[in-house]
Order: structure tokens, then C-alpha cells, then sequence
């Protein structure tokens, strides 16, 4: 190839682009002179608009804004961006933004935002009959002769050369049947305004290659089921904008005070989850926090936030618990020491001088089990005396602990808590606490909304802190999660916390969007045979009831009769993956030490590897490495599980605690194989 060949071709091909855009700029303002009764900036924007037309999107002008008697919409475009509904205005001043709201020639102008906003909503309740999500419907303000792209709340403001490109670096949500779709049904819900003088038929253009299959309307559960089909091809990082009826009906609700979503797992909690805080965010002025306990899910939550909603994803504070506890105590001048070594080390020399060798080794020799017992039953539920400690029912922990017993638990804390506090630290269940007790003494921070994903692995304290913020406000407290995916000992019933929820403030979806059959039949084998106790204070069967929307998949076991055998045949299987697949893989692990020896592995082996902690939820071209906590709330079209099944078997040494042990193992493994879709590769190694 000669030299510069490629740079030339390039080239050539921009002159076509260049000559075939003109020629369609050139169209489109001839038939847009001949919309009499529209203004001349009306003209212009939609010579503009027009343009898109030929790039698969649809415009209807001039529409009756249903509902109301004369009111009418200027513009509707639907394409592969989403859903817009447009303003457009020919004002002689400059507009701008002061103190939030709209201003032109010195006079406050937001009625015309209120306005919008008003057929914004109407089009959501248009679309949501085909199970479209509310966020994928925007409304635009587009300023005929301004150069100009800004913000007024949910509003975006765009003068008349900023709004083609605008829709053309849309992130493409829709397919050309949903297109379709969306814009027949708009056409018949926003019908055409008498006294137009546009013809919608003269915007249409015909495809350039006309498919026998795409005449007739295009019916609404084909809709649903090409939506779902469109996930499938693209990136796990994409975001769904069409979601199920029954999620859709919990995105739009509202609710008279706290309320709750529970369901199996892959049921889409966490969607319903942030595209309510999106619908929230659109319809309030403070701000919305969204809590998770685990460190790495804000990053990944917040990214796939600013990709469904951008408008308002600056609205929403995303952060794990502790996180956000930290940042309001520093905010209050409230000194916080958090040091987990020497908190490690104080609760060390405690069970050295108080624990090992006195009656707790009657049931547990390890003291691991009794810094939980600690962590999750005393300071976790905000215990302060020896006689509510005596009395509390300790959920989720197995062996029943006499009198005795809990004498011996309260002295190594109090042990412990002496020594903490000589060393001038604190622990994380000390920042939650310290919080509440802030939270308590003066008006918290004013949030619209509070929104709790994987609550059940939350601490009692930290429940009653983030209720505190909000308190039974209309819409204000969300709590999403599920008892049987719990990764952390011990737990709380809701009432503990006083919260209430009533009536039909409890929802649980029972559809499963993520997992093949094979791969769920897989996982709830592991906990068919272990009922669980879920925060609502309710003990359900582990084998619960699901419905299903995918079928086809995959469950490959690999056993192996060495550990080295086992690595190289996990190493085969990530590498007939493609190089622009591999981030659809994540390799789950039980302990830090398995990550480790993984990540040196793969990387080894030269797979491209990242690790979940660092995973802020953009695509990347490496294999997700993580622990099975962390994979909480996200899920993967791969998952490989190496050496599955080592830390289930509980140690001989602690009969007491065994069951409790094992059916948290389990129900960490059930965790970590849900979070597959479409393949689950299960290694184990059995010395023969």
C-alpha cells in the first residue's frame, strides 16, 4: 500500500460525508420553507431535525398536547437516542440561567420550563404502556439564531446549530422497530393540531431498504421481547431502557412513607433501584442519596447512572455506607480515627487476656466467630448494656448461647472497647454510630430521597441512620434487597429499626431477567435445603418460586485432580474468549488469597485482568477479578468460579457454629453463581 493510502481514503470519504450531509441539509430546509404557518425559527430548527430523519429517526410537528383544549406540542422526535420532546422558541434576547430558573430581556420565563416539563410527562405516560423507562424520555428547549447548550434542571437548552449534533451523539437505546414503534404510538396519542399546515407525511422517509417484515404496526410484547434480545447483543455496562410492566409500575409509584423491594435473585431490584432515582431526581429539587454497603458499587452504580440519565446524574450522591458517614462527620468537624489494624490488634490482645481459653471455646475456638459476634450482634445493632445484650434475639447466628456465655461475650467487649479506646481508634461500626448520634442533634442533610440497595447487609445502626435522614417522608426512604443473599453474619428484622412497612409499600418481583435455567436450577441447588430469615422477620423456603425470560445456558464443571491442572484449565477457558469479549468474563473468588494467586495467573498468562475494586462500570477489554462480595449487584454474561467448592466444608474444630457457617458459605456461593447470565464455569479440585 502507498504511502499516506489510507489517510487518503479517510479523507475521501469525509468529502462524501460533507457532500451527502449538504445535499440533505439542502432538502431539508427546502421542505421546511414550506410549512406556512410555522416561523421562520421554527423553520430553521426543523431543517435541522430533518436531517436526522435520514439517519432513522421520526418527527412529528405541530402537535394537540393531550388532555388540554388548544395547547400544543412544536416538536416529538424519536430515533435511536431515545425520546425528545421539543420547545422551540425564537425569542429576540438572549436567554440564561439565574438562581435556577429561566430568565430572557430581564424577565423570568420559567413557566416555559413548567410547560415542557408538563408534555415531557404526558409523552412518559404515552411510552410507558410499551414498558419504556421515564428516563429515556427528555425534554429539549431549542433557541432558533442561539448558539448555546446548557441546563435548567431536567431541561437541556440548545440553540438551533447545537441540536442535530446533540441527538447524533446520542448513546443509541433504541432499535428501528422500537422507533417504530414508539412513533406510531406518540402520532395517535399527540394527534395532529388543527390548523397545521405540516403533514407528518411529508417527514417521512422511506427506509433505505425496505424490509417486507417491518409493515403494520409493530406489536407491544414484540417490543418487549426485541428490547430484551437488544441487551443480549450489547455490553452488560449498556442500560436497559425498557423495563418489565411490574418494574416500570414500581419506578413511577408513589409510596404514602418508607417502602421496600425484595425478590430472588437476578429479578432487577437494583434497576428498578436507579431508575427511580433518575425518575426522582427529575420531579424533586434536593438531592437523592443511593447507599450500598460495599466500597466498589457507587463507582459502577453512578457510571451506569450518567449513561441512562445525565441530566440529573449529578443530583444523586453515590456512596457506600461508611463512606458516607465518614464524609457527613467531617462535614460536622466531628474528629473520626478510622484504623482497622489497630482496631485488629485491639480486639487480638482482648481475646488474648479475656476470650481464649474461658468458655466461649466451648463453642467456637477461633476468634474470628466472636469478633462477629462482636461486630454484627452487639456494636452493630447499637447495644450499649449487658441486659439488653442478654435478652436480644440474635438472627442469623446458630448455636443458642447460655447466660454463661454471654457473660464471657460482654467482657472480652468490654475488652476490647477499653483497649480501642487507649489507642485513640475507631472501628467502622463506631463511624455508623458516631453518625446517628449526629444525625440526632441537629437537622440532617436535606434529602428528597434515600435509596438502600442490598440493604440486608447493612447493620441494624446503619438502617436506623440512613432512616434518620429521611424519616417517613412520602417517596423519602427505598429499601431494595433480599434476605437469601446475604454475605455477612448475623442480621435485623425492620421493626428493629422502626421502620413500618405497610400495604402494598412491600413489593417483591418474582420475574428473573439475568439467569439462563440451567445456571439458576445450579445455584438453587446450593441453598434448596436452607430457609432463610429475611429483614421483614418472614422465614422463607430456599427453593423459591421464579419466573423465567431466558433459557438457554451453561453450566461447565471442571474437576480436576491437581490445583495446577485445575489453573490451566481455567486459563483455556478464559482464552478462547475473543479479545472483545474478555469483559463480559469475571473470575469470582471466596478470599483475598485466591484473588491474588488468580490475578498472578492470568496475568501470566497474559489475560488482561481487573480487579472489581478498581471496576467503575465503563466497558473495558479485561477479565473482572474480584471476591464474591464484591460481585454483589453486578452480573456478567461469564462467570468462572475456581475451586468452588473448597470453603464450604466448615471446620472440624467449631461443631458448634458449623451449620452457620456452612449455610453462609453457601449462600455466598449462590451470590457469587448468580451473577452469571449465560455461562457458569465451576472448578473444583478432588485428589484422587
Amino acid at each position: 500500500m502507498a504511502a499516506g493510502g489510507s489517510a487518503s481514503r479517510r479523507a475521501q470519504e469525509a468529502r462524501r460525508q460533507e457532500r451527502l450531509l449538504r445535499e440533505q441539509w439542502q432538502a431539508a430546509r427546502a421542505e421546511a420553507h414550506r410549512w406556512e404557518a410555522a416561523s421562520e425559527g421554527e423553520q430553521r430548527v426543523a431543517a435541522q431535525l430533518l436531517v436526522l430523519t435520514e439517519r432513522g429517526w421520526r418527527l412529528l410537528v405541530d402537535r394537540r398536547w393531550p388532555g388540554t383544549r388548544a395547547a400544543n406540542v412544536d416538536m416529538l422526535l424519536v430515533g435511536p437516542g431515545g425520546v425528545f420532546v421539543l420547545d422551540v422558541k425564537n425569542w429576540r434576547a438572549t436567554p440564561h440561567i439565574d438562581g435556577g430558573r429561566l430568565h430572557a430581556d430581564g424577565t423570568d420565563r420559567d413557566e416555559h420550563v413548567r410547560k415542557l416539563l408538563g408534555m415531557t410527562r404526558a409523552a412518559e405516560g404515552a411510552v410507558a404502556s410499551l414498558g419504556m423507562s421515564p428516563v429515556a424520555v427528555r425534554p429539549l428547549m431549542v433557541f432558533a439564531g442561539r448558539r448555546m447548550d446548557t441546563t435548567v434542571g431536567r431541561v437541556r437548552l440548545l440553540g438551533e446549530h447545537e441540536v442535530g449534533p446533540a441527538l447524533l451523539n446520542e448513546p443509541r437505546r433504541l432499535r428501528p422497530e422500537a422507533v417504530r414503534a414508539l412513533g406510531d404510538l406518540l402520532e395517535r396519542a399527540f394527534p395532529e393540531y388543527e390548523g397545521s399546515s405540516v403533514s407528518d407525511s411529508s417527514l417521512e422517509r422511506p427506509p433505505a431498504h425496505p424490509d417486507p417484515a417491518d409493515d403494520g404496526l409493530f406489536d407491544i410484547e414484540g417490543l418487549r421481547d426485541a428490547a430484551l434480545e437488544e441487551a443480549l447483543q450489547t455490553p452488560i455496562e449498556q442500560w436497559m431502557t425498557f423495563l418489565h410492566p411490574d418494574q416500570l409500575a414500581l419506578v413511577r409509584r408513589n409510596w404514602s412513607g418508607p417502602a421496600r423491594i425484595s425478590g430472588p435473585a437476578g429479578t432487577g431490584k437494583t434497576v428498578v433501584g436507579l431508575h427511580r432515582a433518575a425518575r426522582l431526581a427529575q420531579r424533586t429539587s434536593g438531592r437523592l442519596l443511593y447507599v450500598t454497603f460495599a466500597n466498589n458499587l457507587p463507582r459502577v452504580q453512578s457510571t451506569f447512572l450518567k449513561t441512562m440519565s445525565p441530566a440529573i446524574a449529578d443530583r444523586v450522591d453515590f456512596r457506600s455506607v461508611h463512606q458516607w458517614a465518614q464524609e457527613f462527620l467531617r462535614s460536622r468537624g466531628v474528629d473520626v480515627r478510622l484504623r482497622g489494624d489497630k482496631a485488629e490488634t485491639a480486639f487480638s490482645l482482648a481475646w488474648k487476656h479475656t476470650g481464649r481459653g474461658g468458655p466461649l471455646t466451648e463453642i467456637d475456638p477461633t476468634p474470628r466467630y466472636w469478633r462477629e459476634e462482636v461486630d454484627y450482634v452487639i456494636k452493630g445493632r447499637g447495644i450499649t448494656s449487658f441486659e439488653e445484650y442478654a435478652a436480644v434475639r440474635r438472627v442469623r447466628r446458630g448455636p443458642a448461647l447460655r447466660r454463661a456465655h454471654r457473660e464471657a461475650v460482654w467482657r472480652l467487649y468490654e475488652t476490647y472497647e477499653e483497649l480501642r479506646v487507649e489507642r485513640g481508634v475507631h472501628d467502622f461500626n463506631d463511624v455508623l454510630s458516631l453518625a446517628l448520634a449526629e444525625a440526632g442533634k441537629s437537622e440532617a442533610p436535606p434529602y428528597a430521597g434515600v435509596i438502600v440497595d442490598e440493604v440486608q447487609d447493612l447493620s441494624l445502626v446503619g438502617v436506623r441512620l440512613l432512616h434518620t435522614l429521611v424519616g417517613d417522608a412520602p417517596n423519602g426512604l427505598l429499601l431494595i434487597g433480599d434476605g437469601q443473599q446475604a454475605v455477612y453474619p448475623g442480621g435485623f428484622r425492620l421493626s428493629d429499626a422502626g421502620i413500618d412497612i405497610r400495604g402494598d409499600r412491600g413489593q417483591i418481583l418474582r420475574v428473573n431477567y439475568r439467569n439462563r435455567r440451567e445456571i439458576l436450577e445450579a445455584a438453587l441447588a446450593v441453598v434448596a435445603d436452607e430457609s432463610f430469615e429475611d429483614i421483614d422477620g418472614l422465614r422463607t423456603s430456599g427453593r423459591r418460586e421464579v419466573e423465567l425470560t431466558y433459557e438457554d445456558g451453561r453450566v461447565l464443571r471442571s474437576a480436576n485432580s491437581t490445583l495446577p491442572e485445575h489453573d490451566q484449565a481455567l486459563v483455556e477457558a478464559l482464552r478462547a474468549h475473543s479479545s472483545d469479549n474478555l469483559g463480559d468474563a469475571a473470575v469470582l473468588c471466596p478470599s483475598n488469597r485466591a484473588i491474588t494467586h488468580y490475578q498472578r495467573l492470568l496475568t501470566q498468562s497474559g489475560i488482561p485482568v481487573c480487579l472489581l475494586e478498581h471496576y467503575d462500570g465503563h466497558p473495558i477489554q479485561a477479565v473482572k477479578l474480584g471476591s464474591y462480595h464484591r460481585a454483589k449487584g453486578l452480573e456478567f454474561k461469564h462467570v468462572y468460579l475456581p475451586r468452588h467448592d473448597d470453603h464450604l466444608t466448615p471446620s472440624a474444630t467449631a461443631p458448634e457454629t458449623a451449620s452457620e457457617r456452612r449455610q453462609l458459605a453457601h449462600s455466598q456461593l449462590f451470590v457469587a453463581m448468580t451473577r452469571a447470565r449465560d455461562l457458569l464455569w465451576l472448578g473444583s479440585v478432588r485428589a484422587s
